[in-house]
């Protein structure tokens, strides 16, 4: 899915939930397949649990790493509220991908902000059938690592992401401990099964 040149992924979520980890796997299958890729991230205040996203676009030549707002093709979120804050990026065919996970940021924790309980139902009212909710921490314990709901996630984008599968496990295997790569392709591999159907446009 892209505008015939372009892919724009969109990566968000809250330090240490392993966004900028996503994006390089994502970018070394892009790469893997041929396309020029740009990327760029944002950590903010990633180590305090502050907002992380990251840009990644790929084509035959991309120009600028920044997606323009609202031409994501994908909005992938690592976690339910940054689904919400960056749901704009959102292109209006484009799809979302949420992981059912709450972690506070920083704004929660310090008060200025409360967290939508909502937050899920909210999106579904809003993206029907654009929105796939996966459960991170069920098929990441299932896969023997909480720790790998990243690694989940990105296994469900590449359900609708047209790059070969073992493109997506060689940026893994570039990018994850070696002790860990096992792990992590489970994760991947319970992800993808987890897409039970693909949204239409």
């Amino acid at each position: 899915m892209s505008d015939g040149s372009t892919t724009n992924v969109l990566i968000v979520g809250v330090g240490g939930q392993g966004i900028l980890l996503a994006s390089e796997v994502l970018s070394k299958a892009a790469l893997l397949a041929g396309f020029d890729v740009k990327k760029s991230e944002v950590h903010g205040m990633s180590q305090r649990g502050g907002e992380v996203n990251s840009h990644v676009r790929f084509g035959h030549k991309v120009f600028s790493p920044l997606i323009p707002t609202g031409q994501a093709h994908f909005l992938v979120a690592m976690e339910k509220l940054e689904a919400l804050r960056w749901s704009f990026y959102l292109a209006p065919a484009g799809i979302m991908i949420v992981n059912d996970f709450r972690l506070d940021p920083a704004s929660v924790a310090s008060g200025k902000t409360t967290y939508p309980e909502d937050a899920i139902q909210r999106l579904a009212r809003s993206y029907n059938r654009r929105l796939v909710v996966i459960d991170g921490p069920e098929k990441s314990v299932q896969a023997g690592d909480l720790r790998t709901m990243n690694t989940v996630v990105l296994g469900a984008l590449s359900r609708f992401v047209d790059l070969p599968e073992e493109y997506w496990l060689e940026g893994l295997k570039e990018h994850v401990r070696k002790d860990l790569i096992e792990v992590n392709r489970r994760a991947f591999d319970l992800g993808r099964q987890a897409v039970l159907y693909k949204p239409s446009d």
